[in-house]
């Protein structure tokens, strides 16, 4: 009887140890489910959700993350950031001021999607059309500034892949100036960010100035006041958000072009084809907090600050001090250790040279690195000497 005793004890033991190990290891195995760390290999730190996204510094392009940068993609109403370049453009050449008149053609004001209500025949100046592109993702306002620029929505859309040719972007082909939806009117989160840099550069506070808004009003002075409401609500819960473009297709998905600014650094991030506005916006946010915790924008010399002094044989002035432009800084990783390095590399100078024309570029190296360059001015005006001007030099040297 003992010895049966003895043998049940045993069994309930062994028992109780094997109930004990399964536990521990069904416990280890939630927690590993659970878990946000990415597994190792992967190139996606941040486990976005989005078929593919692109995070750029603006000044530089440099791109600090990507997930399917390349992907040709359906882009929704995100196609509305070339539409908005290409009037910024003709604005930037004089063609166009924010305070002429755009009429709206009956075609323009039968545009299906998102729209403002133009009527045929109604005015609107530049700036209000702008307004109601960037915020309300107009697709009537779109329509009658590509026929204002282009002629016809057709010649627009021309002139909006030549200038996505000019600007390197491989895998982009547009059909209309809207982004409703057509199989052959594509892009991809790296070309995304490329125009969007480029806007920023020549949309400037122009561009801010609306995109930043959360909402406006059009036709406030009569009885057809219209309220504007921007769909990018990161305006509002994400501090430094001032633009720029949100789109949205069955077929593309939920879509944003963000672009932030904090401490000096300007951030562009992309992200085509959510599954959902929250989940997009998560992301955007995710996105955001990996830039600004990874890098930093540090300054290196102010506008104006003299870099180096040139003598320049047969100069009038004998000297000429060379300048920077503006205020340069430069894209540090935080984890990245060692000494920042800089050198003057000069073009070819032949008299006379403008101060608005480039002499050379200053290199920014880190680890034997190239990590930034900028281009370079004389502080005026130089010209060559004439037989006058070796007279007088002459004459002062013997005095």
């Amino acid at each position: 009887m003992k010895s049966i005793l003895k043998h049940f004890t045993l069994f309930l033991l062994l028992l109780s140890l094997s109930i004990t190990q399964i536990s521990v290891v069904n416990a280890t195995g939630l927690s590993s489910q659970t878990a946000s760390t990415p597994k190792e290999g992967t190139d996606d730190p941040l486990a976005i959700t989005a078929k593919a996204a692109v995070l750029i510094e603006n000044n530089s392009g440099r791109i600090l993350y990507q997930k399917n940068k390349d992907k040709e993609l359906i882009p929704a109403s995100i196609t509305k950031i070339m539409t908005l370049l290409l009037i910024f453009d003709a604005i930037d050449q004089k063609k166009l001021s924010l305070n002429d008149s755009v009429s709206v053609s009956e075609y323009a004001a039968k545009m299906g999607g998102s729209q403002v209500f133009l009527e045929s025949g109604e005015t609107q100046t530049v700036q209000t059309m702008i307004k109601c592109i960037s915020i309300a993702s107009a697709n009537d306002a779109a329509v009658a500034m590509a026929e204002r620029i282009g002629g016809s929505e057709q010649a627009f859309v021309k002139m909006m892949n030549t200038k996505a040719k000019q600007l390197g972007m491989k895998h982009t082909h547009f059909k209309n100036c809207t982004g409703l939806h057509d199989v052959e009117h594509y892009t991809c989160a790296k070309d995304l960010a490329t125009m969007g840099a480029y806007l920023i550069k020549i949309g400037g506070k122009k561009l801010f100035s609306v995109t930043s808004l959360y909402d406006s009003y059009i036709r406030e002075k009569n009885h057809q006041k219209f309220w504007l409401v921007n769909t990018n609500k990161l305006l509002k819960q994400y501090q430094g958000v001032d633009g720029l473009k949100t789109g949205y297709t069955k077929e593309a998905g939920y879509c944003i072009v963000t672009t932030c600014k904090k401490d000096n650094l300007r951030l562009i991030g992309v992200l085509m084809n959510e599954d959902k506005p929250q989940t997009r916006n998560e992301d955007m946010k995710g996105l955001l907090n990996y830039g600004y915790s990874k890098y930093q924008q540090i300054k290196l010399y102010s506008k104006g600050e003299v870099l180096d002094t040139l003598k320049i044989k047969d100069l009038v002035d004998q000297e000429v001090k060379v300048i920077t432009p503006k205020d340069i800084y430069y894209l540090n990783d935080r984890a990245s250790k060692g000494e920042v390095k800089t050198k003057i590399k000069y073009n070819q100078i032949e008299l006379p040279v403008f101060k608005n024309q480039e002499i050379g570029e200053l290199v920014v190296k880190k680890q034997n690195k190239t990590i930034a360059s900028y281009s370079l001015y004389l502080e005026k005006d130089v010209k060559k000497m004439n037989f006058l001007d070796k007279l007088l030099r002459v004459y002062k040297s013997l005095i």
